[in-house]
């Protein structure tokens, strides 16, 4: 079947926090209906939900276009208040085309968060024209710099400003984006977008910045950001899109929209086809301990854990045991067959840190636990002090910790007290650099009770009644609404009897499961090889402390190594 003749090329997932309302598997399944060639991801100054999107996008057969709406200065990105600029940031739309442009946006939006913050993450235009080799660029909605003028009626201001967009992003990288939405302002915007076509010959391309996935998910939406925003739908100065019309329309929609400028749909595929970024996954990216000269990893593992297996063994009875040079060798010969899956597999290094932070744990009076889960049954981490557990005496196995059969990377979860536990990391950060640890992202989700208290009180419902609507939820864990509505017969009469409820519990199962905030998982730090923003984007937690935009399974996906650091009071 001959594939559509139009691209959604600006479209926020649940990605864009309480804005988007899209989760990729039904954007895909949508996608794969309409037959579209490809589809393009843009959530406002975050690249939180790429890996998954290009990877949902391949299980579809779609291609995926990474990219972002990004927050641009309206002067330097070091600026906070600037006195006659009412515009804290503009919005841009950036596409990735190849490599090198997915490197300099993973640059882009990290130094927004590390140098442009201000109420959001910003780049300005110097970090623009250092960065913008392999991306393609879009003027965006309404907030865009260009529209922004245009409604305005600075008209010559919009004409410098897209000649300078054009000059920044050459080659023909640089698009005119025009919506119809119905909002009047637009209208407004795409004229005097046009006449700047005209004149300086950048072309026009159709979008329609899509926020919900179905035409009736409009309220849900509406609900979405009074959550964002603390507000109810009755408050007179909430914040609410002027138009019913961001959702995930057809594409003989877009094209019967947008029937006197064919080109700007025309546009939607020629960029289509320009972005062509090919990710790899699974490639460990192991990062490297400090050993001497002429020595190597290996050979450095090899002689901690020796020369800790017998220190261990000089407390050890053994020697009380008429058996002693049998056992003796049990503990050898393990160790050796250890030594010799952990450093064939590479994960020499792996050890060597692990050992080396848990050691200067102990040694600057930092409880550390004896060790859980089934690295308990190495030998390696009990010689190396990892562990304070003999795996021997507990029959406890090393196949259960790594399998040479099926190979993973080594996962060690280590206890700390939780007062030293960031005394231990920043120690980290000091070893191997600033830029190459990191926390790792995780997201708070509107889970089931959740949401229904959500949008309960942003319809103005009593607390007293939602609260108990609330309630009925069972209490378990990660269960759904429908589920609920199965098990509760109470909840499932109230649903069929009152249309209120019948609404509060239509709305909350569009926003249940979607993000609600991010924060930092609670044991999770990533160390690299190399700089981190080389291979993933990265944002500030609310502490200020450096974290992945990448959530644990993303980073595992891309081959980083995750090693953890619990805190236990």
């Amino acid at each position: 079947m001959k594939h559509a003749d139009f691209v959604h090329l600006h479209l926020h997932t649940q990605y864009s926090l309480l804005d988007g309302a899209i989760r990729p598997k039904e954007l895909f399944e949508r996608a794969k209906e309409y037959n579209l060639p490809a589809l393009a991801i843009t959530d406002h100054g975050n690249m939180f939900g790429a890996i998954d999107f290009y990877q949902t996008a391949y299980e579809y057969g779609i291609k995926p276009i990474i990219g972002c709406e990004i927050y641009v200065a309206p002067a330097s990105r070091f600026d906070k208040d600037i006195p006659g600029i009412s515009e804290a940031s503009f919005h841009l739309v950036l596409l990735v085309k190849n490599q090198i442009g997915y490197k300099n946006l993973l640059n882009l939006v990290s130094k927004a968060y590390f140098e442009g913050f201000y109420y959001r993450p910003r780049v300005d235009k110097e970090l623009l024209k250092e960065c913008n080799q392999g991306l393609i660029a879009m003027s965006s909605c309404l907030h865009g710099e260009i529209p922004y003028l245009i409604v305005q009626r600075q008209e010559e201001q919009a004409l410098k400003t897209a000649a300078e967009y054009r000059d920044i992003f050459d080659n023909n990288r640089f698009f005119l984006e025009i919506q119809e939405n119905g909002i009047k302002e637009q209208s407004i915007a795409n004229r005097g977008i046009l006449e700047i076509s005209k004149k300086l010959g950048i072309p026009i391309v159709a979008t329609n910045d899509c926020h919900y996935l179905n035409k009736e998910d409009v309220m849900a939406h509406e609900v979405l950001v009074a959550v964002r925003t603390g507000k109810t739908l009755s408050s007179p100065d909430r914040m609410k899109f002027s138009t019913e019309e961001l959702y995930f329309k057809p594409p003989e929609m877009m094209k019967e929209i947008f029937r006197d400028y064919p080109a700007s749909i025309k546009n939607t595929i020629e960029i289509s086809e320009r972005c062509n970024l090919e990710l790899k996954f699974n490639e460990l990216k192991f990062p490297s301990f400090p050993v001497e000269e002429n020595d190597t990893p290996n050979n450095a593992l090899r002689k901690l854990a020796q020369i800790g297996l017998a220190e261990r063994l000089q407390k050890h009875p053994l020697d009380l045991n008429p058996d002693f040079s049998s056992l003796n060798k049990q503990y050898q010969d393990r160790l050796e067959n250890e030594l010799e899956i952990i450093n064939s597999e590479g994960f020499a290094s792996y050890f060597l840190i692990v050992s080396d932070f848990v050691n200067f744990a102990k040694k600057n009076n930092i409880p550390v636990g004896p060790g859980r889960g089934s690295a308990a049954g190495s030998l390696v981490a009990y010689s190396l002090r990892i562990t304070e557990i003999d795996p021997i005496p507990f029959g406890l196995l090393f196949e259960r910790f790594l399998n040479p059969e099926r190979i993973s990377p080594p996962d060690i979860d280590i206890d700390f007290c939780m007062d030293g536990r960031d005394r231990v990391i920043e120690y980290v950060r000091n070893k191997y650099g600033n830029d190459k640890v990191a926390q790792i992202i995780t997201f708070g989700k509107m889970k089931a009770r959740a949401v229904v208290r959500d949008v309960g009180r942003v319809l103005d419902m009593p607390y007293k009644e939602v609260d108990t609507i609330a309630k009925l939820i069972p209490d378990t864990l990660n269960i759904t609404i429908n589920e609920a509505l199965r098990l509760e017969p109470a909840l499932r009469k109230l649903e069929e009897e009152e249309e209120k409820i019948k609404l509060l519990i239509s709305l909350s199962r569009v926003l249940e499961g979607l993000p609600r905030h991010e924060s930092t998982h609670a044991a999770g730090v990533v160390i690299s090889d190399k700089p981190l923003v080389e291979y993933l984007p990265l944002c500030k937690d609310s502490k200020g402390v450096m974290a992945t935009q990448y959530d644990m399974d993303d980073v595992a996906k891309i081959g980083l190594i995750k090693f953890d650091f619990l805190g236990l009071k």
